[in-house]
C-alpha cells in the first residue's frame, strides 16, 4: 500500500499540514464484532416480511444508518414516501427481537489485539456505531474489558442523524477533545466511510463484508484492508508512518 500518498492526499484534501494522532475511532459491527451476517439476516427478513425489496447486500450498503433511517430510506426508494413512526417502531423492535435470538457474536479476528496495540501506543480507542441495542455497553465491556471508556462510545442513542452524516464522528471528536487531524477512523461500511471523511478524518476501511473494495475506496477510504487481522498485522508500520 502507498501509505505516504494516502496521507498526503488526505492532508491536501482536508488542508492539514500534518497528522498528530491521539485517538482511533472504531466502528463496531463488522469491525470489532463479526456480527454483520446476523444483522443482514435479521434486517432482510424483517423488511421482506413488511413488503420491502431489501436484500442482504442492501443491508451492507445501508450499514451505519440508524434503524429509523434504514427504514425511511428503503420506504422513500420503493414507495416514494417516508415510513410512519408506527411502522418504524414496529420494525425496529422486531429486528432487535430476531437479532437477540442469535448466538452471541464473536469478536472480529484481530480486533482485540488491534485495540490493545492502539492503547499501547498511547492512543485513545473510541467506538462510533449506528447500533442502539440496550445490551451494547455490556457487550463491549465483556468482550473488550477495560479497553473502552463509556464516555468514548457513541451510539444511535446519542445522535439524531446517523451515518452517512458526520454527526456521530463529530460528537466523538467533541467528547475526546480532538481535532480532525488528531484521530483516524476504522470502518467497514461505505456510509461509515462517508461519515468519517465528511467529519474531516483520515479513514481506513476493512472489507469484512459482501461489497467490493472499490465501493469503500469510492466512498472516500484512504486505505482499504481485506480484514481486521490484516490491519492488526500492519499496525506498527502504519502507525510509524501516521505519526
Amino acid at each position: 500500500m502507498d501509505y505516504i500518498k494516502a496521507i498526503n492526499d488526505y492532508k491536501q484534501l482536508q488542508g492539514h499540514s500534518a497528522l498528530q494522532l491521539r485517538a482511533v475511532l472504531f466502528d463496531m459491527d463488522g469491525v470489532l464484532f463479526d456480527s454483520m451476517p446476523f444483522h443482514a439476516d435479521a434486517w432482510s427478513k424483517v423488511m421482506t416480511d413488511a413488503g420491502f425489496n431489501f436484500t442482504r447486500e442492501d443491508v451492507y450498503m445501508n450499514e451505519g444508518r440508524t434503524g429509523a433511517d434504514t427504514i425511511n430510506t428503503a420506504s422513500m426508494a420503493q414507495f416514494g414516501k417516508p415510513a410512519t413512526q408506527e411502522l418504524i417502531d414496529h420494525l425496529c423492535k422486531k429486528k432487535c427481537k430476531i437479532f437477540d435470538t442469535y448466538p452471541p457474536t464473536p469478536r472480529m479476528q484481530g480486533s482485540i489485539e488491534l485495540v490493545q496495540k492502539v492503547k499501547a501506543c498511547g492512543l485513545t480507542p473510541m467506538i462510533v456505531t449506528g447500533s442502539g441495542t440496550p445490551t451494547l455497553l455490556d457487550r463491549i465491556q465483556s468482550n473488550f474489558p477495560s479497553l473502552f471508556d463509556e464516555n468514548h462510545i457513541i451510539s444511535s442513542f446519542n445522535v439524531k442523524r446517523g451515518k452517512p452524516y458526520p454527526d456521530p464522528y463529530l460528537l466523538a471528536l467533541e467528547r475526546g477533545g480532538l481535532k480532525p487531524n488528531e484521530a483516524i477512523v476504522v470502518e467497514n461500511a461505505p456510509l461509515g466511510v462517508t461519515a468519517g471523511v465528511a467529519a474531516g478524518l483520515f479513514t481506513v476501511a476493512v472489507n469484512t463484508g459482501l461489497l467490493k473494495d472499490e465501493v469503500l475506496s469510492n466512498a472516500g477510504a484512504s486505505l482499504v484492508y481485506p480484514a481486521m487481522q490484516a490491519l492488526c498485522d500492519d499496525w506498527e508500520q502504519l502507525f510509524s508512518i501516521l505519526k
